[in-house]
């Protein structure tokens, strides 16, 4: 025993001086501590309750007869019943991002609900009104009546400082058991294959997230908002390990948008569509590795094809950040202003370019023009529309499709009847294309006994031929 001590204080004399200093000398310096941090972010994250009306109606067996609705109707007995109404609660977890009593939340939290409460940490209770709503990236903003008196809140980190291995708390009420704080580190970053919303770009962490979790505050390491825990990857429920959160950069973007847009957000249009660039892709254009976007369609007057990107381009960065796929690149417009420029390096035939791209609002060309179609033809009751980048984007369509499209389908009409369904592309009448609305209603508004009707339906197209 004594030459194993003689040995060990031999080669700790040997140790370089900056690795000796790594042993505590004493407590304090293993006491380390989350707390003081905790005591600054916790109190800006919210409990939010929500109440909705659910409206049912209690049906006899009978009228899911297959016999009876055959003759009746799928109608058939909703008439009789007296509805039934019942209180369904939720609960989420929202963050202060204003004095004034701005909180953020996901949407799924608030969504459709009549009734939404804000409780405090301090057990204050405010009743909140929706400011607006982001189905794409799952984002609420709610505000509070604070009656002049400042709240605690969270400042917004920039997001794309973090790393890989940072530490992180997640802060929030899981199961609904009262405010809870777990540790973690980043796990991942740029996320865009998870599937949650359309704007899939996420923070992935091994922070504890559980049900009720869901938009409350993810935080950094210097107190600042890193994102809203969003999603989990569970096969039991529970945490796994595996948790998601919107990086703060895009709730920055979303909360500044529906602010001042009144509940409205408008985000930059591209105004090209493109594909990731695999390892084949990448060894046929002489590239080093696999990254980026290949552009495959521009579209006429769009802010792509004013910036000079041209189809078969390689999108490297946007603003000097590397995008590794279309997801990524959308999410980096996403976060961009309407109305300042954004700076693309771009490969074009063995050459990098940087171009310069316009940041604008998706244009309403051509007009909407929704029309009900009526009158003695196959698509009598069908409402139809002009697809615009504006519609495009409002839909939550990938990429825009110029056309006519139908929107909806009445019941029982001649449209209905043909079974076509919404979301329908008209290609021709009687082989004649079909560009806007007010040529497909010059089509329909001449007498035939014959009708040929050609759509595309999900990239297939079908033909119908009615008449003699």
């Amino acid at each position: 025993m004594a030459v194993c001590i003689v040995a060990a204080v031999f080669f700790a004399d040997a140790l370089p001086a900056t690795a000796q200093k790594r042993l505590p000398d004493n407590r304090a310096q293993v006491e380390l501590s989350y707390a003081p941090l905790v005591r600054k972010a916790a109190p800006a994250v919210v409990n939010i309750y929500t109440r909705k009306v659910v409206r049912t109606r209690q049906v006899s067996p009978l009228f899911n007869d297959p016999f009876f609705r055959r003759f009746f109707g799928d109608d058939f007995g909703f008439g009789l019943t007296p509805q039934r109404k019942r209180i369904q609660n939720s609960l989420g977890s929202g963050v202060i991002v204003g004095a004034d009593g701005v909180v953020v939340t996901n949407h799924h939290v608030i969504e459709g609900a009549d009734e939404i409460t804000v409780v405090l940490s301090d057990r204050r209770e405010f009743d909140a009104d929706i400011v607006g709503a982001d189905e794409r990236t799952d984002l609420a903003v709610l505000r509070i009546n604070t009656n002049g008196k400042p709240l605690p809140h969270l400042e917004l980190m920039d997001s794309d400082l973090l790393e890989v291995g940072d530490i992180v708390l997640a802060i929030g009420n899981p199961f609904g058991v009262g405010q809870t704080v777990t540790s973690g580190i980043v796990s991942a970053l740029a996320r865009t294959q998870v599937g949650i919303a359309d704007l899939n770009f996420f923070i992935q962490t091994d922070a504890a997230i559980n049900p009720g979790n869901s938009g409350g505050a993810l935080v950094g390491m210097n107190g600042k908002l890193a994102g809203v825990n969003t999603a989990i990857f569970s096969k039991s429920g529970g945490s796994q390990g595996i948790g998601f959160a919107v990086p703060a950069n895009m709730v920055r973007t979303v909360i500044d948008g529906l602010l001042s847009g009144g509940g409205n957000l408008v985000r930059p249009w591209f105004g090209a569509s493109g594909q990731e660039v695999n390892a084949d892709i990448a060894a046929s254009l002489g590239l080093d590795r696999p990254g980026g976007v290949l552009v495959n369609k521009v579209y006429a007057k769009g802010p792509a094809m004013k910036s000079g990107l041209k189809p078969g381009d390689v999108i490297l960065s946007i603003n000097d950040i590397p995008v590794s796929d279309p997801n990524a690149l959308k999410y980096r417009i996403a976060t961009l202003s309407i109305g300042k420029k954004a700076y693309l390096s771009v490969l074009r035939k063995g050459r990098t370019r940087r171009l310069a791209l316009p940041l604008s609002a998706p244009p309403e060309d051509p007009p909407r023009e929704i029309t009900e179609l009526s009158g003695k033809h196959p698509l009598s009751g069908a409402t139809v529309v002009n697809m615009s980048p504006a519609l495009s984007v409002e839909l939550g369509l990938k990429g825009f499709i110029p056309g006519v499209f139908i929107m909806e389908v009445r019941r029982g009409s001649p449209a209905s009847r043909f079974r076509f369904r919404p979301g329908d592309k008209v290609l021709e009448i009687n082989g004649r294309e079909i560009g806007t609305v007010k040529d497909l209603k010059r089509r329909l508004s001449r007498k035939r006994d014959k009708w040929d009707v050609t759509i595309n339906r999900g990239g297939e197209v079908l033909s119908l031929n009615v008449g003699r």
